[in-house]
């Protein structure tokens, strides 16, 4: 059993410890060192957005499977061929062998001469075209 004389027990104080002298990045304004016990802000949250994302798609000589991006429908395009450049040099190369009869005309009938156009068929918007 103790024996209580009525006094209280002292208070104490927190007297926090002396701080090191700034550093020189400090002292001239740098950037604080980030230490293992730095508080890290939370991740934000992305906003939430309606956007559609389209990719690339390689258009060939044939009609291809793809979402327009004008006005984003899942479509199969719609090509027409027209003569390229190569057909327009060939029958001019034609032409000054002699053959300007006619004959300069037939890479333009020719499919491996011939550009595709695609289009979108729902909203007629051009897409692109392929070259041979």
């Amino acid at each position: 059993m103790s024996k209580s004389n009525g006094a209280t027990p002292p208070q104490y104080t927190y007297v926090p410890p002396p701080s090191a002298p700034p550093s020189y990045q400090e002292a001239v304004g740098g950037v604080k060192p980030v230490g293992p016990f730095t508080p890290i802000s939370p991740p934000v949250a992305p906003s939430v957005n309606n956007t559609i994302v389209t990719t690339v798609v390689p258009i060939g000589r044939s009609a291809t499977h793809m979402i327009c991006p004008s006005c984003h429908v899942e479509i199969e395009t719609t090509t027409r061929t027209e003569p390229g450049m190569i057909a327009y040099l060939s029958g001019f190369i034609i032409a000054l062998l002699g053959c300007w009869l006619g004959c300069c005309l037939i890479p333009c009938c020719i499919d491996d001469c011939m550009d595709v156009h695609h289009t979108c068929p729902n909203c007629k918007a051009y897409l692109g075209r392929y070259r041979r």
